[in-house]
Parts: structure tokens; C-alpha cells; sequence
């Protein structure tokens, strides 16, 4: 390959095909060869890189560039197109002909896109950080889990697993883990919940500290997709459909054979693309959800002045948040479309812009994580920003103490080449499905793709995305009052949603109080919406303990009351004068019963 030594450009882009080509390719300036060549003009050297062949034969411009391409990695696909598709060689030339011709110019435009040089980048570091962190998320979802389980799902809690079990027996004829895949088909006892958010907790520690990568994240995928699927409606969050997809596709990006995560991890680029392609349809979806359902707050930028106190379990901070004057929260939101719906494209785009929109969307993510409690999400998105960031980006410290060490080869401990496309195929096939979907797009999919899309459906490892797609615009809360004569009311006092209104918010991410989580989406329709209510307050009535402990205060600590009532206020933030005056975050106004006053004699009849 022959270049013009005296092109700043030229010689910054030669550097780069000499690291993909190895010695396959020798790479000569003209001022140094050109006489050996004497059948090239001397002029034809500053006009384009010229590719001589062992047997004699000269190319030229982008033929030549994709030529030594496809000699050097024996990936030949953009000589393919050159040579095949129609088209494709005329754009191609007539894109090289005017970089030749502003080679100045482009010089300072790949400078300011990839900075200082334009080396292929490698994201050992991050690949390594990255399933670390997913190990914490796995870890934070099952120990906030674990303290909560046995009131939410155990055998006398409010949705008892094994009611559910049962009842998908007697329907399916059996256990049918493609359609219900859970390990609770062989034990439902509180004992066996235990030891699954027992063994998921050890085994994300282990994924967390680089111990038995591959093993430890199966345990994890399977343990939290059992919990998941028998969890009914406390475990049918989105980031627990986010946690399932990203720990499964963590499985393949981890090296098989090896029993410690190195601090420099050569990943399968298949396995990169899929994190990506998640990566992208999450944020962009975030975006896209917003407009596309046509709520005029979103449209009209005033969805922030709601948002901060109409969110499920906002901290104090979002009191604060919600003071900021109009403008300040329009443009906010208008800075979270403009990442939401743009920084997704940079993904695959040169170094500076990629790094910008990894700092972006992290940006936001960090926003939304101190002004609310959104669990693990927050964490496990920022997780999938760092596979943006390359090796070069990170603290030299830290680059010295890994590249200290010799490179890891690119297959080591890797996955064998044929496991990788027929997953990657699966995979992405309903992942599209699904985005597609997202994007209400009527695409006319053939039989079998949809038949592989809802196949996938039951194990939540491949999803759809986008919160907050309507912005609720008040905030009905519901408050359970116990009685022992029907005159004298007692609230139960939640640990984390509003109750007291003197009570400041507090931060609870990443641990996810579920019922807590529940009692908001209950407000915003009645209690026929929603099949764990009843059970709730019938468990309240009968003093369950397990019950009982998901709660902050229960003013019936001896004996159970003898009526139960839930009854909805209107909740909103106070203003700086009214919390200066009387200490409150928030003020409230009554509206009415949520659901008929239960008595406990009901209960003892239909036992």
C-alpha cells in the first residue's frame, strides 16, 4: 500500500489499517517507493493510495483501501459490495475523490470526531466493569427482594405462590416451564423462596468479584427469572425485564473458560452488538413513548413540573426539584428528549461522539437517580453505558495497572464461534419484534419470526421499553385506616410512600419496596383493577405478620382491628412558606373511601 507520506490525514489513517492488517500489508509513503513503481505517474501518488498486488496488479482509492481490508482481516464484505452491488462503487469513489481533494479539512474534521488518533478502540476495561456491575444489580434486586418475600408471595402472604402454582397445574395439566418457567414448580414453601434469593445474592456476589463468571450468571438468570415468573404482580417491573435481558446477554459476553473475570476482558463482538442494540432501544424507546402517546405535557415540555412529586416515591430532593421556575424544568425536559432521542445514534459513531453520548446518557441516568427511586434501573442503565467507554478513556492510573499485564488474546476463554449466531439469531429477532412494536410499526412478520417472538415472551429475557409514557398529573394517595368500633380510624403508616405529612421522603434505590410501588399504580384506578388489594387488606384484618412487617407502623400491634378502610387523599407537595410554617412536605385533601369498610366477621364467613 503506497500513500503520500506528506498527508497529516493519510498517514493518521494508515496507522489505523496497519493495527487491523498485522503484516499481512506493508504500508510504504510514496516519497521513499515511488521510483520502484516507475508503470504509476508520480502524480497519481497525491491523488490516491495505490494497492500493489504480488502479482503486479495496481488498484487504486477505495477499491484499494477495501482490497487490503479484506486481505489483511479476511473480512471482504465492503470489496463485496464494491465489486457487486450497483451503485455502491460510484458513491464510494466519489466519497473518496472529495476527501482527496479536502484532505486539510477532513484532517481537522477526523480530529475533532476522534481526537489525537484514530487507533481502533478496544473496551477490555469496560467490558470487565460492566458484568461486575451487573453482578451488583443482580445482588441489590435479590437481597431487597428477600426481605420482602414472604409478605409479598410467601405461603400467608398477600399473592401465596403456591395458590398460584396450583392453579397453573390444574389448567396447563402439569408443569409447563416454557409457558410459566419457574423453578417453584417443584417447591413452593417459604423455605424454597429463601434459597432462591439466598443462592442469588451468593451467586451475584461471586459475578460482582469476578468469581466463576459463566455459572454465576446462569444462577442468577435462572433463580430471578423463577422469582420473576411466580412473583405475579409485585415482580412485573420493567427493570426486572431490563435485569433479565442484560444478565442473560451478560452470559455470553463472559469468558467460559475461565474461573476469574479478568481486569481485561476480549469479548465476542456479537455478544457487544446485542448489549448495544439493548442499550439503544432502551433510551430511544424512553424517548419515543413520550410523543408517541400523545400526552400534551410531553409535547408541550410541562411534564416536569408534575413529575417530580407525581413520581411513585419521590426523595426530598425532588421537593426541592419541583421549586425550579418554569423555564428552568421546560428546558429540562427538553435536554432529556434531546438525549433520550439522540445520543442512542451516537453509539456506533467516532470516539469523541460516542463518548459524549456515553456522558449523556449517563448524565441523565445520575439526574434521575438523585431526584427519585426508580430500584436498580438507574444503576443497571448506567451499567450499559460503560460498555461506550474504551480503554483509553479511563483513568491512566487504572490503564497503566491492566496494561501492565500482557493483552489477552481475542478468544480467550471465549465462547466456541458456533454457539454465538444461532443465540445472537434468537435473540434479535424478537428483540426487533418488540422495538418494532414500540415504534407501532405494521411490519407484516413472517409466521415463524412472530411464533420465536412469542415464544420468548414467558422468560422476560427479551422486552419492550419506555416508562412514564403518560404523565399523571395528580397524585391520589390511599391511606388504610384500622378500627375496632367503626368511629375511632388508626392509619398503618407505609415505610416509604407518602403517609405523614410531616414525614420527610426519603431514599430507598436500590432497594424496591414493592407494595409501596403498588399502592401508587392501586390511586390511579380502583381496587377491581387491582387483585392484590383485597388479599392485602384481608391479611391486615387477620394481623398476618409477615404482613404487617412490610409496613413502618401497625397501630394494631396486640390484636387485629375489626374493620379496614382505605380512603384516597389528594397529595401535593407544600410550597417553601407553607413547610417553613408548619414543617410539612406535604398537604393533603380528602376525597373518599377507595374501596367498601371491610369487617374481619366477612373473613371468618368465607373461611
Amino acid at each position: 500500500m503506497i500513500f503520500d507520506g506528506d498527508c497529516g490525514f493519510c498517514r493518521r489513517w494508515i496507522e489505523r489499517w496497519k493495527a487491523a492488517t498485522g503484516d499481512r500489508i506493508d504500508y510504504a509513503p510514496s516519497q521513499e517507493v515511488g521510483a520502484r513503481f516507475p508503470e504509476i505517474p508520480a502524480e497519481v501518488f497525491s491523488q490516491a493510495v495505490q494497492l500493489v498486488t504480488p502479482a503486479g496488479e495496481v488498484f487504486e482509492g477505495a477499491e484499494a483501501v477495501f482490497l487490503s481490508l479484506a486481505f489483511g482481516t479476511g473480512r471482504g464484505r465492503a470489496l463485496w459490495a464494491y465489486r457487486h452491488i450497483a451503485g455502491f462503487a460510484d458513491l464510494t469513489d466519489l466519497v473518496y475523490g472529495f476527501i482527496a481533494r479536502h484532505r486539510t479539512a477532513s484532517l481537522r474534521v477526523t480530529q475533532l470526531l476522534w481526537g489525537e488518533t484514530v487507533e481502533a478502540p478496544t473496551f477490555h476495561l469496560a467490558h470487565s466493569l460492566f458484568l461486575r456491575l451487573v453482578g451488583v444489580c443482580y445482588l441489590a434486586a435479590f437481597v431487597s427482594l428477600w426481605t420482602q418475600i414472604d409478605g409479598l408471595v410467601g405461603a400467608r402472604g398477600i399473592l401465596p405462590i403456591a395458590s398460584l402454582i396450583d392453579a397453573a397445574r390444574s389448567q396447563l395439566s402439569g408443569a409447563r416451564f416454557d409457558l410459566l418457567p419457574t423453578l417453584c414448580w417443584w417447591n413452593t414453601s417459604d423455605g424454597f423462596l429463601h434459597f432462591l434469593c439466598a443462592g442469588g445474592s451468593l451467586a451475584a456476589l461471586a459475578v460482582a468479584i469476578g468469581v466463576l463468571p459463566v455459572p454465576a450468571l446462569a444462577i442468577c438468570w435462572l433463580f430471578y427469572l423463577s422469582l420473576c415468573a411466580a412473583g405475579q404482580d409485585f415482580l412485573e417491573f420493567q427493570w426486572d425485564l431490563l435485569l433479565l435481558e442484560t444478565g442473560f446477554l451478560a452470559i455470553w459476553l463472559a469468558p467460559l473458560r475461565r474461573w476469574r473475570l479478568p481486569a481485561r476482558l476480549s469479548a465476542p463482538g456479537l455478544s457487544r452488538a446485542l448489549l448495544l442494540w439493548l442499550l439503544f432501544r432502551l433510551m430511544f424507546s424512553s424517548g419515543f413513548v413520550k410523543l408517541g402517546s400523545g400526552d400534551p405535557n410531553w409535547r408541550n415540555l410541562t411534564a416536569l413540573t408534575y413529575h417530580y412529586w407525581t413520581q411513585p416515591l419521590p426523595p426530598w430532593t425532588a421537593w426541592y426539584m419541583a421549586r425550579n421556575p418554569i423555564w428552568f424544568l421546560k428546558f429540562s425536559c427538553l435536554a432529556m428528549f434531546a438525549i433520550e432521542l439522540g445520543a442512542p445514534f451516537l453509539i456506533l459513531a467516532p470516539r469523541r461522539l460516542r463518548l459524549f453520548a456515553a456522558a449523556a446518557l449517563a448524565g441523565l441516568q445520575v439526574a434521575i437517580a438523585v431526584t427519585g427511586n426508580y430500584a436498580y434501573f438507574n444503576l443497571l442503565a448506567l451499567a450499559l453505558c460503560v460498555l461506550l467507554v474504551d480503554d483509553r478513556a479511563f483513568p491512566s492510573l487504572r490503564r497503566k495497572e491492566t496494561t501492565a499485564a500482557p493483552k489477552p488474546p481475542a478468544a480467550s476463554g471465549a465462547w466456541p464461534r458456533w454457539v454465538l449466531p444461532p443465540v445472537t439469531l434468537l435473540l434479535a429477532l424478537p428483540s426487533v419484534v418488540h422495538f418494532a412494536g414500540t415504534l407501532r410499526m405494521g411490519v407484516p412478520w413472517p409466521g415463524s419470526v412472530l411464533a420465536i417472538a412469542r415464544a420468548a415472551i414467558p422468560f422476560r429475557s427479551v422486552g419492550g421499553y419506555g416508562l412514564f409514557a403518560i404523565m399523571t398529573t395528580s397524585r391520589p394517595e390511599i391511606i388504610l385506616e384500622g378500627s375496632d368500633d367503626a368511629v375511632t380510624w388508626k392509619p398503618y403508616e407505609f415505610r416509604w410512600k407518602p403517609g405523614d405529612v410531616t414525614r420527610r421522603p426519603q431514599f430507598v434505590a436500590p432497594h424496591q419496596p414493592r407494595l409501596d410501588w403498588q399502592m401508587w399504580f392501586a390511586a390511579l384506578g380502583s381496587y377491581e383493577q387491582q387483585p392484590w388489594f383485597v388479599p392485602f387488606c384481608a391479611r391486615l384484618l387477620e394481623g398476618e405478620s409477615s404482613v404487617t412487617a412490610l409496613l413502618a407502623l401497625n397501630p394494631f400491634p396486640s390484636a387485629p382491628p375489626r374493620y379496614l378502610r382505605a380512603v384516597v387523599y389528594e397529595y401535593r407537595f407544600t410550597d417553601a412558606a407553607q413547610r417553613k410554617a408548619t414543617g410539612a412536605w406535604w398537604r393533603r385533601e380528602m376525597k373518599g373511601l377507595y374501596l367498601p369498610v371491610l369487617r374481619r366477621e366477612m373473613l371468618e364467613r368465607t373461611r
